[in-house]
This record gives C-alpha cells, sequence and structure tokens, in this order.
C-alpha cells in the first residue's frame, strides 16, 4: 500500500499564495482614488462589453482585477448580498463595510479549503459618504484580507510601480480632469523609471466615479467617449456645471447591467484587460 503524499500546510498555502498572485499579475492595472468630489475608478480594460468597475448600490462602486468568470461571480454575489439586505431593513443599512466582510469570507473559505483552486482575484469595494471624511476604500486580496486604504488604491499588474506614481501626485481635493490624467499617467508609467511611458487611448480605458454632486439616490456613472477624451486633455472645466451632455456621461441606470443573472460560464477569458 503506497502512502499518501504529505505536504507541510505552511508550504500548501504558500504555494496557493504564490498561484493566485500570479494570475491577479497578468491582467492590467486599476486605480481606484478620491477626488473632489467623490471616488474616481480607472481602469486598463480594451473590453466595452467585460467592465472591471461596476455598480453594487446606491453608493458602492466595485473595481477587481484578476480572472474575470471569478470576479463577475463576487459582483453578482455582492448585488444579491445588497438587494437583499436593503429590501429586508434599510437601504442605509447596505454599507461598504458590511459588503467587505462579506466578501472577505467568503474569499477566505475558498483560499483555506483545500477541495477547489484559490480566486485568482483582487477587489476593491468603494462606498461614497456624506462628506468627503466618509469615503471608504477597502481592498481585498485572494486570501480574504481586507484593508481600509486612505487615499487611494491600486492593483494588478505592477501594482508597485503605479502605486508610487500615484502616490507622487496625489493631493487631497484633485478636480475630476486631475484625477483622471494622474490614473492614466501611473497606470502608463507601469513599466517603471527606466521605461518610457505607454501611450493609452480613450478606447482603452474604462473610467467610473462615484458622484457626490449627483441628486439621484444612484451616483454611480461611467465616463466615456468625448467627455473622456475631454478630461485627459483638459479642455472643459470640470467645475462648470453644464459641463457633460447626458449621452457622454453614461449612467447604470441608462446601461443596465444584469443584475442578478448567473455567473459567466467557466470558460470566460482570463482578464479583459490582459
Amino acid at each position: 500500500m503506497s502512502m499518501p503524499f504529505y505536504v507541510a500546510p505552511e508550504q500548501q498555502m504558500k504555494d496557493r499564495a504564490d498561484y493566485a498572485r500570479k494570475g491577479i499579475g497578468r491582467g492590467r492595472s486599476v486605480v481606484v482614488l478620491h477626488y473632489a468630489d467623490g471616488i474616481l475608478f480607472v481602469a486598463e480594460n480594451r473590453s466595452q462589453a467585460l467592465h472591471k468597475v461596476s455598480e453594487i448600490y446606491d453608493r458602492i462602486g466595485f473595481a477587481a482585477v484578476g480572472r474575470y468568470n471569478e470576479f463577475e461571480n463576487l459582483r453578482t454575489a455582492g448585488i444579491r448580498y445588497a438587494d437583499l439586505r436593503g429590501y429586508s431593513y434599510d437601504r442605509t443599512d447596505v454599507t461598504g463595510r458590511g459588503l467587505a466582510n462579506a466578501y472577505a469570507q467568503l474569499l477566505g473559505t475558498i483560499f483555506s479549503s483545500g477541495g477547489e483552486k484559490p480566486y485568482e482575484v483582487e477587489i476593491v469595494v468603494a462606498e461614497l459618504g456624506v462628506t468627503p471624511g466618509l469615503d471608504q476604500i477597502y481592498r481585498l486580496t485572494y486570501d480574504g484580507s481586507v484593508g481600509d486604504e486612505q487615499d487611494f488604491a491600486v492593483m494588478g499588474g505592477s501594482a508597485e510601480v503605479i502605486t508610487e506614481k500615484v502616490r507622487q501626485g496625489f493631493r487631497p481635493g484633485l478636480g475630476l480632469a486631475q484625477a483622471t490624467r494622474l490614473a492614466v499617467a501611473a497606470l502608463a508609467a507601469d513599466g517603471g523609471a527606466t521605461a518610457a511611458p505607454r501611450e493609452i487611448g480613450v478606447e482603452s480605458l474604462e473610467v467610473a466615479i462615484l458622484d457626490r454632486n449627483r441628486v439621484l439616490p444612484r451616483k454611480f456613472r461611467r465616463i466615456r467617449g468625448d467627455r473622456l477624451a475631454a478630461l485627459l486633455s483638459d479642455s472643459i472645466d470640470p467645475n462648470d456645471p453644464g459641463r457633460e451632455a447626458p449621452a457622454q456621461l453614461v449612467s447604470e441606470a441608462a446601461a443596465p447591467e444584469v443584475r442578478l443573472g448567473p455567473g459567466p460560464a467557466a470558460g470566460t477569458p482570463a482578464d479583459p484587460g490582459s
């Protein structure tokens, strides 16, 4: 009778962590940061159909890197959690902290289980507060660890290089145009100090905001096309109340996602920005 192959628990956890980190590192990065009127999400994503950035609830946004089918399952689970809690109690009872805790338990259980592979994902849950001081950005890793990030968070790809670039240019109270250009410049500098910055076109960017100035309960909006190009070129005044045309600044209400459908099939490609 052959003896079963033994692997020390410490080595098994290390192998699972290395496996997850490699999968996350192959994806393009996402930057989430505070700006004067809310929270900005900027992702390098060449797909116009497979989103890395989405709305979870009225004041809560979601961003992810890694395997698309896995973080899409997490997004759908988060929407179900938020909808059920808001319906059973009150909409104000749906919080970013509660959602982050739910994700942490799920990811931690999957990572420590020996029956399935760890999720190759890293996610951010961002909640817009009534005032800037109440904004929250939670970063969750593949093993269920939760970090309460200050000012900004960077995930995926060359996260350390991009984080340093954002740290050098960030300051409280950045306007939307300034914050967007900072995030795009950081994504383009992922090759490090010795490499020339890449050119990232509007068609390769996914940009969204949680807008505190929006009067509707749902604060999430996508920025696309001419409006995004204008922000990057600074050809408009971001503080002008009449700055955007409805067709250029797209709300999730105008282009709803399938909120309660099943997750993608197992053969879904890894990361749309890979």
